[in-house]
Order: C-alpha cells, then structure tokens, then sequence
C-alpha cells in the first residue's frame, strides 16, 4: 500500500484513482460546474450588438422577414411592437437585401391589386380594387418622407352623373403616424396636400385633409391661405424678396463699418392681387387732314350730241330751269349745277355726271393693361450698425460720427430704392453691440466619442470574462481540487491513513507523554497501547518512516 510520501509524489490522475467515489463525484461536478462557467462567459462576451432592423412592423410583414432570416441563416431577435433587431454590423446589408426582395410590403397595398382580375369581377369591384390600389400608392408615397412612420389614405370618389347639377367633386383624407420627436412644418403638410390632390382626377386641394396620430388637424396649419391669405408660393417669394433687400443693404454697408457690424432687416409689403383693365377711345370730330383715308370711290358717267331730257318723269321734268347759281366755295368734287329738284343728278351741256366717295379711318384707341404680380406696395427697412471700435487696447467702441451715419442712411436707401411717395421708412440705429460670448466649437471628449466608448465597453467585456476565469480557476476550482485531493489523516482506528503526526502523538502516549488524568479509564489505555501494537504489525513501513523521522530531528 502506498504511504503518505507516495500519495504525494504521484501525478494528479494517480492521486485522483486513489480518492474514493464520493470524492471523485466531487471533483467531477466542480470541474463541469467551472467549465460551463466559463464556457457562458466566453460564450456571453462574442454575443453580438443587436440593433433595430425593421419596427412596427405588422404581423404578416414581420413572419415574412422572420422566415428569409432564418433561410439566410441570420440571427434575430423581435421584441413587442413588431421589432425585429439583427447583429449591428448586418443591418445595412441585411435591408439591402430585404428591399430587394419586396420586404417588407407594409400594410398598404397597391396596384398589385389589378395584376391578377378574377373572372366574373363586376363593375362596382373593379372600380373599389381600383380605389383601394390607388389609396394603397398613395400611403407608400407619404411613408416615404422622413417623419413620416406609416399613413393610410382615405379617398371619397362619387360617382360620375350625366348631370352637371348633381355631380360632386372628390374629396381625401390622409392619416399619419409621425416617429416620436418629429412634426411636420407647413411647406410639408402643403406638399403632402398637392400630392393627393394631383394624383386623384379632379380633386381640389381644398378638400383634402391631413390628421396625425394624435388626432391634430395639419391642414389648417399647413394651408397659409388660410391664415396670411398667401399661398406657400407667394409667401417663399415673400421671404425672397425680403432676404434679397436684406443681403442688399449688409453687403453695401459692411465695407464700412466691417463684417458683423451690421445687420438689416426688411418687412415688404407686396400685392399680388391681379388687375386687369381694356379701354376704347375715340378722338372728337377729326379734321380731314388729320385722319387716313380708308376707301375712295369715283364714278363717272358722259353721253354725247345734244342736250337729253333727265330728270324725274312728270310735270316737274317738264317745266323749265330756274336761273343757275353757283356757291362761292364748292367743295372738290361736287356737282356744279346739280339741282334739289333733280335729286342730286347733274345735267350739263355734255349731258356728263360723275360721283366721288370717300371713306375715312374712325380715330379709336385701345389699351389693354394688365398689373405684374407681386409688386411692391410699401417697404420698412430697419438697420442697426454697431459703435465702432477704437485702436486703442483699453478704449471702448465710440458711436459713429454723424456724417457718416447719414452717409449710411443714404446709402440704405439708394439700396432698397426708397420711394417716399409709396410709404417706405427706414430707420438706421448706431448702437453697440451685446458682446456676448461667442459659442465655441468644444470637442468631443475622448471619453464622449462613440467609437472610444464601443472600445472601452469591449475592453471591459474582455476584462471582466478574464477576471471571472482567474477567479473560477485559481479561486475555486485550484483550492477545491487541493482539498479533495488531500489524503486522509490517518488515525489508531483507521489505520493505513494515519500520518506521521498522529503517529508520532501516538508514541508519545507509549513513552509516558500522556497522564492518567487525560484518560478515562486504564481499560482504554491499554486498549490504545493494543490498537497501536496492531498497526505496528500491519504497517511496519509507515512506523518505520516515522520512527526515521524520530531520529532525524533528534
């Protein structure tokens, strides 16, 4: 049998067949129970950064997502509300990959609708297919600005009447679901309501409404002509012309008073109603030098041998001519001896008439006017111009000096135009400036900037898997396997493992080291003296090894 020495000289797997069962399930547990340890730690610290793949995401969508994953052997998580989160470094390439392929859908659906008709659709379902595809486009469209989560669009499309009394115009409402933090500013709203109103025939941006998930009406926040009576078109040039005079008037002015010293502000009030106007004049009673001839016509008839009878048939034709006379200022081309009896008709001795007429242009004048959009009613013009600062280390800034302040003011107005007739006013102030601080580009830490942070966190991660094995290894399982490894002491009654300490107590006892008092009775002592008489007989190795140790410190 091996001694006390032996056990310790062998190697850990002879040491290990001398413990008993127990002991050895012992060992076994706490050597499983440090590896799965671990196993976890290491397992925990290669666990990868999940990130937000897809959110509110409706059932069908989110399976559908699901299910590719799990073919593209991609790991997932999905959490309430329709998220689904992937590794972070996969969450580009992975909707990529996703859009390609159609997903997800969403809830709308579109002018698929009509790639597959059923046989025996009527008219009435194929006109709600065409609306419901129709609203489904239109709900993609909105979805994809930027604040915009989801939208569902609503369309109110009557039907068409032979009746022009009875027909009615459509009407649209649309629904959207913002993401948290975001809103939607007027020039949005107005887009989203021309959006609508452009893709549905015959529908009039009036009658398209915009809600959003809280139960906030948009449109009246969105239609400016509504509240300033200008449409989003008119008021941007509004604004451009007003940053136009603005820019003007810095420009012209920083020269002198320097970059920062001044800043100007204009208030334009513009007309954009539109005015259009046609007149007819005719000038009073033309001279004939004055006017264009338009049409002259001249006729001229003569017969020849005597004189022929002319005239009325009757008894006036017949009575004789009254004594001729003649005007003092006969007009060119009149009938010199025409008579009021004859009815206009000349009869002279060569029995000769001849007709003129001509046709004068009437004078008439016509003006059309028409007034430009957007002209300038009125501007107000204010400017403040910073004191201006002395050379000097320690002197303070000094207000501008008179001239030059009217130098100013006269070059602000040469700039916007100024028309006093119209109603301008410019107001110039010299004041010094509040000299507050000027906020400073800080920069970002090194403890603030991401990329540090996601390496610290990595390095701690490392750390503290590596302080874990330390400890699990050189605090647990090293001292537990020491313990279990340690023989058993050795004692009178349990014989081979007893020690050479126990040992050397025990012949200490023979030689007289112990007193009766310390014993109970004398039977026992000489019960002890015979149980080590018998060890002595069976192990006579051990007792020689302790009585070798005996003599060695001696």
């Amino acid at each position: 049998m091996a001694t006390p020495a032996q056990q310790f000289s062998s190697s850990p797997i002879q040491r290990f067949n001398a413990l008993p069962n127990s002991r050895k399930l012992g060992v076994m547990v706490a050597v499983a129970a440090i590896i799965a340890l671990i196993a976890g730690a290491v397992m925990w610290s290669r666990t990868p950064d999940y990130r937000v793949l897809f959110s509110n995401l409706s059932e069908r969508d989110a399976g559908s997502v699901v299910t590719t994953l799990a073919q593209m052997n991609v790991p997932y998580k999905t959490e309430a509300g329709g998220t689904i989160m992937v590794p972070s470094d996969q969450v580009y390439d992975l909707r990529f990959k996703l859009a390609s392929q159609g997903l997800p859908k969403g809830d709308a659906v579109g002018f698929e609708l009509m790639d597959s008709p059923k046989l025996g659709m009527t008219q009435f379902q194929e006109q709600v297919t065409y609306q419901r595809a129709l609203e489904g486009e239109l709900a993609r469209t909105i979805q994809a600005l930027d604040s915009i989560a989801s939208a569902r669009v609503h369309l109110a499309i009557p039907k068409p009447s032979v009746f022009i009394r009875d027909q009615q115009k459509p009407s649209a409402s649309v629904l959207v679901n913002l993401y948290s933090g975001h809103s939607l500013e007027g020039p949005q709203v107005s887009a989203i309501v021309h959006l609508v109103a452009s893709s549905v025939p015959e529908l009039d941006a009036k009658n398209v409404t915009v809600v959003d998930q809280a139960g906030n009406l948009l449109t009246t926040k969105g239609d400016l002509s509504s509240l300033q009576g200008l449409s989003s078109g008119q008021l941007d040039y509004l604004r451009d012309v007003e940053g136009y005079y603005a820019k003007r008037i810095e420009s012209i002015i920083m020269p002198i008073v320097g970059a920062g010293n001044v800043k100007a502000e204009v208030q334009a009030d513009l007309d954009f109603s539109e005015d259009e106007s046609t007149s007819e004049s005719y000038k009073p009673n033309p001279t004939p030098d004055t006017q264009s001839v338009r049409s002259q016509q001249t006729m001229s008839d003569s017969s020849g041998g005597g004189s022929a009878a002319g005239g009325i048939p009757g008894a006036l034709s017949n009575q004789p001519p009254g004594p001729a006379t003649a005007p003092l200022n006969a007009p060119a081309g009149a009938n010199a001896g025409a008579t009021p009896g004859a009815g206009g008709a000349a009869a002279q001795a060569g029995g000769g008439k001849r007709d003129s007429v001509t046709n004068f242009e009437l004078d008439k004048t016509i003006r059309h006017v028409r007034e430009s959009l957007g002209r300038i009613k009125r501007l107000s013009v204010a400017v403040v111009v910073n004191y201006k600062a002395s050379s000097e280390p320690d002197a303070k800034p000094a207000p501008l000096p008179p001239q030059l302040l009217d130098q100013v003011n006269n070059l602000v107005k040469e700039a916007v135009g100024y028309n006093q007739a119209r109603g301008d006013t410019i107001n110039v102030v010299n004041t010094a400036f509040s000299e507050a601080g000027k906020v400073e580009e800080v920069e970002t830490p090194l403890w603030k900037d991401p990329s540090n942070v996601a390496l610290v966190k990595e390095l701690l991660k490392n750390l503290l898997i590596f302080g874990l094995a330390f400890y699990l290894v050189f605090g647990v399982l090293r001292p537990l396997l020491r313990d279990l490894v340690r023989p058993p002491e050795v004692t009178a009654a349990e014989g081979p493992g007893f020690e050479a300490e126990d040992m050397e107590g025990g012949f200490d006892v023979l030689g007289g080291g112990m007193s009766p008092g310390e014993h109970h009775a004398a039977d026992n002592y000489q019960h002890s003296i015979g149980t080590v008489r018998d060890f002595a007989k069976q192990n006579p190795k051990i007792v020689a090894e302790v009585v070798k140790e005996w003599m060695t410190k001696e």
